[in-house]
C-alpha cells in the first residue's frame, strides 16, 4: 500500500488544523453560544471567568492608575502604621472624604487594601510588598511616560522607527541612546531609576550564580555601580571593573570610593558600541542591558564582550525574557510595546538569546535559574578557547 509523503500529511493535518480553529472561533463569537455557556452549570465557571479576564483587559489602565495614585499618596507606608478610616485620611490627602472612600474601595477591589473593622482600611496582600519597595514604586511613577506614548497604540505602531526618538519614553531613556553619541548623555532620570531596582535584580543574580570561583566581575553598563557594590559586599576577595558612559563611571568611581571599596574596584567610561571594553575579567555581567538594543547592536555587544573574556571566561546575561512560564504577557505584550515606544530593543526568548550568543562565539550556553523568573532570568555563556568570531570583535 503507496504510502503518502510527509508535506502532503502535514499539508492535510494543516488544513485540518485550521479548520477545527476555525469553528472554535466562530462558536466562541457566537452570542447564542455564550449565553448557554453563562446558563449552562457546568460551563457558566469557565463563561464568567473568561468575561472577567476580558474585562481585566479593558480595566487595566484604570487599575494602574488606581496603583499610581496610591503610591504617590504614600498610601501603603500610610497603613503600614496601622489601619486608618476614610475620615482620617481624606484631610492628609487633601481630598475629600468621598474621593478618599473611593480610592479606598477601588485598592481593596485590586487587592491592595484590605477592609477592617470600625470602617478602617488596613495593607492588603499586593500592598504590603509595596512598603519600602522603591523599585516597584519608581517603576509604577515612570509608566507616566509609557502611557503618554500609549495614547494612540496604532499610531505608535505605524510610526516611522527614527519617529520614536520624540516619544515620551525615549526622551526619559535618552541615556541609553547616548551610547551612539556618549559626549554629553542626561543621566539622571536613568540612573535614579535604575539604582532603585537595582537591588532586587541583584539579589536575584548573585543566588543564581555563585561568583566565588571568579577573580575579577566586569560590569558592562552598570550604571552606577549598584550591582557590583552588591557584589563586592557579597564577595570580599572579587575584584570588580565597571563600564558605561564617561559621566555615569565617573559616578560609579564616586560609590566605589565612598564605600571603601578604591583598592579593588574601578569603573571605566566609553561606549560599549565604539571602544573596547577593559580587559583582565575572567567573568562579566551584562544586567538589562541587551534587550535594550536592536539586533545589530545587541550582536556588537555580545562580540565585544567575548573578545574581552579569556578562554574560560564566562558571560551572565541578565534580564526579562519572553515566554517566561507564567508571565507570558510580561515579555511581548508588556516590553515588546514598551520597547517599541522606548525606539529599540525588543524582548526575546531564552532561545533566541542563546542562538545570538553562540553566533557571538560563546559555548556552553545553560540557563540558571532564579526564584522570580518575571523579574529577571539569567543564561551563563562560556568562551571557550580562541575566539572563532574575529570578525566584528573588538580586538586590543
Amino acid at each position: 500500500m503507496p504510502v503518502a509523503p510527509v508535506p502532503l500529511l502535514a499539508g492535510r493535518w494543516r488544513a485540518w488544523h485550521d479548520r477545527w480553529h476555525a469553528w472554535r472561533d466562530a462558536v466562541l463569537a457566537s452570542p447564542v453560544f455564550q449565553r448557554r455557556a453563562a446558563a449552562f452549570a457546568l460551563t457558566r465557571p469557565i463563561a464568567r471567568r473568561r468575561a472577567r479576564e476580558l474585562f481585566d483587559l479593558v480595566g487595566g489602565f484604570v487599575y494602574s492608575q488606581i496603583l499610581l495614585a496610591c503610591v504617590q499618596l504614600r498610601l501603603f507606608e500610610i497603613l503600614a502604621d496601622g489601619p486608618q478610616t476614610a475620615e482620617h485620611l481624606a484631610p492628609r490627602f487633601a481630598m475629600s472624604v468621598d474621593a478618599t472612600r473611593r480610592l479606598l474601595d477601588a485598592a481593596v477591589a485590586l487587592r491592595l487594601v484590605r477592609r477592617r473593622r470600625g470602617g478602617r482600611y488596613g495593607l492588603g496582600e499586593l500592598g504590603a510588598p509595596m512598603v519600602g519597595n522603591a523599585a516597584v514604586a519608581a517603576m509604577v511613577r515612570h509608566h507616566a511616560a509609557l502611557y503618554a506614548d500609549l495614547a494612540d497604540p496604532v499610531a505608535l505602531l505605524r510610526a516611522a522607527p527614527e519617529s520614536r526618538a520624540d516619544n515620551a519614553l525615549a526622551r526619559y531613556w535618552a541615556y541609553d541612546a547616548a551610547q551612539h553619541a556618549p559626549a554629553a548623555p542626561p543621566v539622571g532620570t536613568y540612573s535614579a531609576l535604575m539604582a532603585a531596582s537595582q537591588p532586587l535584580v541583584a539579589d536575584e543574580i548573585l543566588d543564581a550564580y555563585d561568583l566565588r570561583r571568579h577573580r575579577c566581575l566586569l560590569d558592562v553598563g552598570g550604571g552606577d555601580g549598584r550591582f557590583l557594590a552588591i557584589a563586592a559586599a557579597r564577595e570580599p576577595a572579587l575584584q570588580l571593573m565597571l563600564f558605561d558612559l564617561p559621566a555615569v563611571a565617573a559616578a560609579a568611581q564616586a560609590r566605589f570610593d565612598a564605600a571603601g571599596l578604591s583598592a579593588r574596584a574601578r569603573a571605566f567610561g566609553g561606549s560599549f558600541l565604539a571602544d573596547p571594553l577593559p580587559r583582565g575579567a575572567d567573568v562579566v555581567s551584562l544586567v538589562r542591558v541587551i534587550h535594550d538594543h536592536d539586533d545589530a547592536d545587541a550582536m556588537t555587544i555580545l562580540r565585544a564582550v567575548h573578545g574581552a573574556l579569556p578562554p574560560g571566561g564566562a558571560l551572565l546575561l541578565a534580564e526579562p525574557m519572553a515566554g517566561t512560564p507564567g508571565a507570558e504577557a510580561m515579555g511581548d505584550a508588556y516590553f515588546g510595546f514598551y520597547l517599541l515606544a522606548m525606539g529599540r530593543g525588543r524582548p526575546r526568548s531564552a532561545a533566541v538569546l542563546t542562538t545570538m550568543l553562540q553566533a557571538a562565539g560563546f559555548e556552553r550556553v545553560r540557563r540558571a535559574t532564579t526564584r522570580q523568573p518575571l523579574q529577571t532570568q539569567l543564561l551563563v555563556a562560556r568562551r571557550v578557547g580562541a575566539n572563532p568570531v574575529a570578525s566584528g570583535v573588538n580586538q586590543h
